[in-house]
């Protein structure tokens, strides 16, 4: 069979022959890959610097994807393998796994989405007790994943929704999408604007972030009311400066929300609601479909929309 093979962590995978995967028991099935996110999760495994990689090459990249199996059935479906992942002609799935999807859905619409979408989703079903009419910052709000958990807190019922971001002109498209407030992360405001938030949706991370910090906690109307800080993403670096005194200062938490701090039996859990969302057009996610065939590419391309490569 294709596949995308990574024999590189410094260079982009190539589109090539590789062997066709295998069930090795009752418990699993054989696909036919039909669309398959290419997601910064993706990206990171495949370059080695992901915190679950293992090193070992070569790889099939791809932690998720839609496949229709020999009984006809249209499946999403998820992957824990390291080196036999979504991007290739069939992959070997986990039945318990994946999800059944109902007649007509669109392949391409589930396997931009469910990946971007679930990061929030699982932060606010699994790592906090969200309530409805709760206030919530998204940090990173103009990708993909961003705008998605702009739909998804709107979906759960936040009565705010405060949109930060450095696109100004995406940032401009989020209030149909939900949000209640849209600010750059360079503004002044957005200390104010995000003072009396239960939760932050943090998606970019890196050295800014402790400043983002102290700028909401001194500006809080009231520091004795909790705030969680959950760290879904790091696109802005693997790393952040934050002054001991916001620990000290306000009643905040910070937690992280991602494979191993949600147990998988908990994301398998909550795969059919969200995809039933998904497939109902409640949440939706731009777009850019591409042939497997140009891989090499396509990994290169800059682009707010999500790529999802199809046979």
């Amino acid at each position: 069979m294709k596949a995308a093979v990574v024999t590189s962590f410094e260079n982009p995978p190539r589109y090539e022959d590789f062997a066709e995967p295998v069930p090795r028991s009752q418990d699993e099935m054989l696909v036919d890959v039909l669309a398959t996110g290419l997601h910064p999760l993706v990206r990171s495994k495949a370059s080695g610097s992901h915190y679950t990689s293992t090193g070992a090459l070569p790889l099939v990249p791809g932690v998720d994807g839609v496949g229709r199996g020999a009984d006809g059935k249209l499946r999403y479906f998820v992957l824990d393998n390291p080196q036999m992942g979504s991007m290739a002609d069939k992959a070997v799935i986990e039945v318990r796994r994946s999800l059944v999807l109902p007649p007509g859905t669109d392949p391409v619409a589930v396997a931009a989405g469910m990946n971007p979408a679930m990061g929030s989703w699982l932060a606010l079903r699994r790592r906090v007790p969200f309530e409805k009419g709760q206030k919530v910052l998204i940090l990173g709000a103009t990708g993909s994943a961003g705008s998605m958990a702009v739909q998804v807190a709107r979906h759960l019922g936040a009565s705010q929704i405060i949109a930060a971001g450095r696109d100004a002109r995406k940032l401009a498209t989020l209030s149909a999408l939900g949000a209640t407030d849209v600010v750059t992360l360079e503004d002044a405001r957005l200390g104010s604007l995000a003072r009396d938030v239960d939760v932050v949706l943090d998606i970019i991370w890196g050295e800014s972030v402790g400043q983002t910090m102290v700028a909401i906690i001194t500006d809080r109307t009231d520091r004795g009311r909790p705030l969680t800080w959950i760290q879904i993403g790091s696109v802005a670096g693997q790393t952040a400066a934050i002054p001991s005194a916001v620990l000290r200062s306000a009643r905040l938490q910070i937690v992280g929300s991602g494979i191993g701090s949600v147990p998988g039996r908990d994301i398998v859990e909550e795969l059919p609601a969200l995809v039933n969302e998904i497939v109902r057009g409640t949440l939706r996610v731009d777009a850019k479909i591409i042939p497997l065939s140009n891989v090499e590419h396509a990994w290169a391309a800059h682009t707010s929309e999500r790529i999802v490569f199809i046979k």
